[in-house]
């Protein structure tokens, strides 16, 4: 049965109420061979955020990332190993740096590929460098572009300003193309999209606070501009900030899924010198709401030395596969002004499992805004403990039950219910009562 309009939890417009139910984050697996690449390359002597931006061809069974190492930089370069122990890392950067892009590709997205290309020449020999001088470069494939040329697009900061490349494979790039009325610093993960909502690109990028006075002197700010031909841009304005002047807001990958924006902005601890990743959820790229403040989706490893437990930066964007959601990610082992090595790593997510509402015992019950229901199928996405269960209620316009369903007992995705009590012809408006008892329910799915 080809599904319909589906409807995330997270998003507050679907839900009228909550008694005994609280929102609360999914929970994020990280494989077990992560990190998944790492800096080995001759040209790649500093990996810091990594700013991946990943893309899955299900047709060609293809995984593809774009990455931005600084391929260029004598600070990392001149320092041996042996001696970064005794040495603190340069607050400074010891000469002139260079951020790259590079291209990795993996037929099943854990052994990834760094193929030798001859577009980017390294000391005389093949590399996998795809441009060079981008920072913070994203990249997506924009199944919408008429031109071929311009299939694939980039969106970063050039030493000029904030500019845009194409591609027809995503491999050969063209020269930048400075960007018409956008101005913003843009020294993070630069990431662009199209918002189907508002007909319109978007771009998520970086401006800056800068005080005269007080303990922290430059707040980072998550900012945001549209454009019809991702070459004139509306000005770059904040869409949202840290906690507090300590609690700063890096980078923010945001994509577009079941009717509503999702991001994953990455919170620097200036105390901490660490960076861990959390969720939030927008209506329109604008109005941005955080989902459990404080608390990591994403959060950096445990132990000193682990591969991630120094930074976590969330890659643009989520692949989407049946029964999970993959979550790329650049990791570093140490804090983020130090000798940190980095690489790419990631985390799973059951499908839809950003966040649910979450009932233990005794049971919680969430009612969601009046839909539109045509009497077809209902599939429900939720994770139900042993003793614990999901009851759903079709409840109509005067708030007698239309419909009751079988309750769930075990943990599904996308699963029919089944109707104890048959449904009522369709053609109604209905709202859905989950009675929820030791379980957590993500989303829920019409049949067109």
């Amino acid at each position: 049965m080809a599904l319909g309009r589906r409807f995330l939890l997270v998003d507050a417009r679907t839900v009228a109420s909550a008694e005994g139910a609280e929102m609360r984050l999914g929970r994020a697996v990280k494989e077990s061979h992560n990190p998944l690449f790492v800096a080995d390359r001759a040209w790649e002597p500093r990996y810091d955020n990594l700013y991946a931006n990943l893309a899955y061809d299900p047709q060609e069974g293809l995984y593809t990332c774009w990455y931005s190492p600084f391929i260029v930089d004598p600070g990392t370069r001149l320092v041996p190993p042996a001696e970064r122990r005794r040495r603190p890392y340069p607050a400074e950067a010891m000469g002139p740096r260079e951020m790259g892009v590079c291209y990795a590709y993996s037929r099943d997205g854990l052994e990834w590929e760094k193929p030798p290309l001859a577009l980017h020449l390294w000391e005389g020999g093949p590399s996998n460098i795809v441009a060079r001088g981008p920072h913070g470069a994203g990249v997506f494939r924009d199944e919408r572009e008429p031109d071929p040329a311009r299939r694939y697009k980039m969106i970063c900061r050039e030493p000029a300003g904030m500019a845009a490349r194409f591609s027809p494979d995503g491999l050969v790039w063209s020269a930048p193309t400075l960007l018409d009325g956008l101005v913003a610093e843009g020294d993070t993960h630069n990431n662009a999209f199209w918002a189907p909502t508002l007909g319109r690109y978007v771009c998520i990028t970086r401006q800056w606070e800068h005080r005269l006075e007080g303990p922290v002197r430059g707040i980072r700010l998550v900012a945001r501009s549209e454009s019809e031909d991702f070459i004139h841009w509306s000005p770059a304005t904040e869409i949202c900030r840290g906690a507090d002047d300590w609690q700063q807001l890096y980078a923010m990958p945001v994509w577009y899924h079941a009717g509503v924006y999702l991001g994953l902005p990455a919170v620097f601890d200036l105390r901490t010198d660490r960076v861990h990743t959390e969720l939030c959820w927008s209506p329109d790229t604008l109005r941005w709401h955080r989902v459990q403040p404080g608390t990591p989706l994403l959060p950096p490893g445990a132990r000193r030395g682990r591969y991630d437990w120094g930074c976590v930066y969330a890659a643009a964007c989520p692949v989407f596969l049946p029964g999970e959601v993959r979550l790329y990610y650049g990791a570093s082992d140490d804090t983020h002004m130090s000798w940190r090595r980095g690489g790419l790593a990631l985390a799973r997510l059951r499908a839809d499992g950003f966040a649910g509402y979450l009932a233990e015992d005794p049971p919680g019950r969430v009612t969601t805004q009046p839909i539109p229901w045509n009497g077809g199928p209902i599939r429900v996405t939720a994770d139900i403990s042993r003793a614990g269960s999901v009851q759903v209620t079709a409840l109509g316009a005067h708030g007698g039950v239309v419909a009751r369903a079988a309750p769930l007992r075990r943990s599904v995705t996308d699963a029919a219910l089944t109707w104890e009590r048959p449904a009522a012809a369709g053609g109604q408006v209905v709202r859905l009562c989950f009675t929820l008892t030791r379980a957590q329910v993500f989303s829920f799915a019409l049949a067109d």
